[in-house]
């Protein structure tokens, strides 16, 4: 439990409480109007760890003689003072459940707010939590037996309960004067193995840190300063708070001065207020417990004031519960209010899946986010695996006899061969598809499985790996083998969020929303003439899809439309009317192929990953024009020189445009809609620009989008679904269907070829006209704390007159 120091006391004793009741302190007649009780730093159904920053509003006329502040039969009075011409405290010690806090004044009668307090250990709106889950230890442990390997927590005590709580612990640092420094952690975790018995091996921090230990009281001869953005010239100490909330462990750093007391009522001043939450990238649903995977040695914010933060349930890779992710956000926001005090605004950041994350906290949870400032973006991980499973299935036909076959009888050399895959798959080239098989193809696995691969981006030959693995990083007996163990640890992303989807009929497997019925593969690529009529006929043939164990089968694979309800109410698909209440710069590189090199690459393939293809953003942005009308809040910057990740100086130009943004929206205390805000207050700096692969300093910005959209390196292509007809904005999991009509094929296919494709899509081909199944505007705020289907919060409690 956290600790303060308590306020002047205002009925502070006993005695003093006695007398003051005769007089009228805490003497609510019944003709005074009641105290207002709310609290700041969340809202009182939503309080965790036992602490709630709460505000006494006083009626007209009333005085705050006389305060008496009661909460479970504890006079907490002492907490409240006049602060900034409002009466706040800091409540402490709330029970687990339901409290009640009593507040009255001389002049003003009692009133009650009921607070409802969960520990810190979670969750809150976010339903059960998934079991087993695996705490950290503070040395990594080995796999034995039963049990998998752990990460190192970086903390100095195990964790007390099966929440993987961990007592919390500070570290100062100061930043060193050295002209070349590494900005890597100085601290780093060691590494685990994820499925093996070889001990974790040690990581070593960098051999010339730019963050050192610092002891107090010394003055290191190599101790930096640092102007923050008030003005303000202090010496460069950082303390990091490490700690667990939600399960995960999180780090808050913070420019400190050690020689000052810091109160969340006082803050020190070198704090401006405003936080950089980070997140982490890629995707996962591992069942154990890391750090974080992003530095809070961000120089550019920790330097001008900025409190970074992050937590390992907020980093994609360790969590793919999207609602549970933006669950932990808001309750590592109201720690930082109850711990450091009030927040001016939130600013994410994260590219890959940290774009995703921060896109989710816009559209689950509209307002725990400000702004953000996001590379290799994509809207969500729903839709984004549409292009997953898509490659999964179209790559292992391409190895199928009958699709090779009529390469081979057809004569075409390997580059023909691949033009075509090109074209079906809507990339740049065939690596595109090669790049997500090999990166997440394996990653919707439910049970233990052999990795496959692409080896040969030419042939796109796979080889098949001999060893078993699972996505929950647990022993392979304790996951789920459809004869051995059909009741063992699901691991896909849906078995791991079960709380948001429920489960299916069959009481084991969580509802999910892969679906490719009706899906036309190729159908673009026909019309244009770039495949045959035999070969998109033969393709859709044996294309197939996925069972609900992730196992390849003939079929197409089916939604569960409970599922598809689930992801647009909840907003789990990224929703373009959620998303412009946030401010978005959206910086985007090169990265469509593994194959064409962009100028700039030296580290070539470790630069390119293949996966964060230019025409996500502008989906993105379709979404927000097509819900909105236009996309306001968003601003897009490409880049097409050094592959995906933007450089410094734009990141930095980034941090501070968003920075300019949201103060000037936070300034704005008109009631105009938060959307007209953004508006009203964007910079001329947000707009959109290119840097082209030309422009080898990367200096000229370039406002002309043909221009832009002319560099071959800045050049959007498509996705699968795209080919096959569905929409930009590649937000329809599950298609409507229409029966098939020879006439959409202007002739292109023989009356034989007609009759195989009725046969293939029996049911009907998809009506990209129609919005999706299940497609509807997301709720927002939604709770799971009660089952299936989620629920809008109740209103937000206020307080009554007692």
């Amino acid at each position: 439990m956290k600790q303060y120091p308590p306020g002047p006391a205002l009925c502070a004793t006993p005695l003093a409480l006695a007398i003051m009741l005769l007089a009228g302190c805490g003497s609510n007649g019944s003709d005074d109007p009641p105290v207002q009780i709310k609290t700041l730093s969340t809202r009182a159904d939503l309080v965790t760890d036992g602490d709630a920053m709460v505000e006494i509003v006083l009626p007209s006329g009333a005085q705050a003689d006389g305060l008496k502040v009661e909460v479970g039969g504890r006079d907490v009075s002492s907490a409240f003072a006049l602060r900034n011409g409002r009466l706040t405290g800091l409540v402490t010690g709330l029970a687990a459940g339901e409290n009640t806090l009593v507040a009255s004044t001389r002049n003003a009668s009692a009133a009650e707010l009921k607070i409802t307090n969960t520990g810190r250990g979670g969750p809150i709106i976010s339903g059960p939590q998934t079991v087993p889950y695996v705490c950290a230890t503070p040395v990594p442990q080995a796999a034995t037996g039963t049990l998998p390997a752990t990460h190192a927590s970086g903390l100095g005590t195990a964790a007390v309960d099966a929440q993987c709580n961990i007592a919390t612990e500070y570290k100062l640092y100061y930043k060193t004067t050295a002209a070349s420094c590494s900005f890597a952690l100085p601290d780093p975790s060691p590494n685990v193995p994820f499925d093996s018995t070889t001990p974790p091996t040690t990581a070593t921090p960098p051999a010339n840190p730019c963050f050192k230990p610092y002891t107090v009281g010394s003055t290191p001869a190599d101790l930096a300063t640092t102007t923050t953005d008030s003005g303000a010239t202090v010496p460069y100490i950082v303390r990091v708070e490490r700690g667990t909330m939600n399960r995960g462990i999180y780090d808050i750093a913070v420019l400190f001065d050690p020689a000052k007391p810091w109160t969340p009522v006082e803050p020190q001043a070198q704090w401006n207020g405003k936080v950089l939450y980070q997140f982490g990238a890629s995707t996962g649903q591992p069942r154990r417990q890391f750090r974080p995977a992003t530095a809070w040695t961000d120089d550019k914010s920790l330097s001008r004031g900025f409190m970074v933060v992050a937590n390992s349930l907020t980093d994609s890779l360790q969590n793919s519960n999207r609602v549970m992710m933006t669950e932990t956000v808001m309750m590592m926001k109201e720690h930082i209010s109850d711990s450091y005090g009030a927040i001016k605004y939130t600013m994410g950041s994260g590219c890959s899946g940290g774009s995703i994350n921060a896109n989710m906290n816009a559209s689950i949870a509209p307002g725990l986010l400000d702004g953000m400032t996001i590379s290799c973006a994509y809207p969500d991980s729903e839709s984004t695996l549409l292009e997953v499973n898509d490659c999964v299935l179209l790559v292992e036909a391409y190895q199928k006899p009958a699709w090779l076959n009529l390469m081979t009888t057809a004569g075409l050399t390997p580059a023909q061969a691949n033009a075509k895959k090109a074209a079906i798959n809507g990339h740049r080239d065939q690596t595109g598809c090669h790049a997500w098989f090999n990166r997440f193809g394996t990653n919707a696995q439910v049970g233990n499985y052999f990795a496959r691969t692409v080896v040969d981006n030419t042939t796109g030959a796979i080889n098949q790996a001999s060893t078993l693995t699972n996505n929950c990083q647990l022993p392979t007996s304790q996951v789920f083998d459809k004869t051995s163990n059909p009741n063992g640890a699901r691991c896909s992303a849906w078995d791991w969020a079960t709380s948001i989807w429920g489960k299916s009929g069959d009481g084991n497997r969580s509802r999910e929303t892969r679906d490719n019925t009706g899906v036309q593969y190729g159908l673009k690529a026909l019309m244009d003439g770039a495949i045959t009529g035999e070969e998109f006929v033969t393709l859709n043939e044996i294309v197939g899809g996925v069972d609900k164990d992730s196992q390849l089968v003939a079929a197409r694979s089916q939604a569960d439309t409970t599922a598809l309800d689930i992801a647009y109410k909840a907003g789990i698909v990224m929703s373009g009317q959620q998303l412009a209440k946030t401010a978005v710069i959206d910086m985007r590189g090169y990265d469509d192929s593994l194959i064409d090199v962009p100028p700039g690459i030296t580290a070539f393939p470790q630069a390119l990953v293949g996966i964060h293809h230019q025409w996500r953003s502008f989906s993105i942005r379709d979404r927000l024009d097509k819900a909105n009308g236009n996309h306001d809040n968003q601003v897009i910057w490409r880049f097409g020189r050094n592959g995906f990740t933007p450089s410094a100086t734009m990141a930095t130009s980034a941090f501070l445009t968003m920075d300019e943004w949201l103060t000037k929206v936070k300034a704005d205390t008109s009631t105009a809609t938060i959307e007209q805000k953004l508006k009203a207050a964007k910079p001329a700096g947000a707009s959109d620009h290119c840097l082209l692969s030309t422009d080898a300093a990367q200096a000229t910005k370039v406002t002309d989008t043909a221009a832009c959209d002319a560099d071959p390196y800045l050049r959007k292509s498509a996705s699968p679904r795209q080919v096959a007809g569905g929409p930009l904005t590649e937000d329809v999991l599950k298609c409507q269907l229409k029966p098939v009509n020879a006439a959409d094929y202007n002739g292109l296919l023989s009356a034989a070829q007609l009759t195989r494709l009725q046969a293939v899509f029996s049911t009907g081909v998809c009506d990209w006209s129609k919005p999706g199944v299940g497609q509807q505007p997301a709720v927002g705020w939604l709770t799971f704390a009660a089952g299936l289907g989620g629920q809008p919060l109740p209103a937000e409690p206020v307080s009554r007159a007692r």
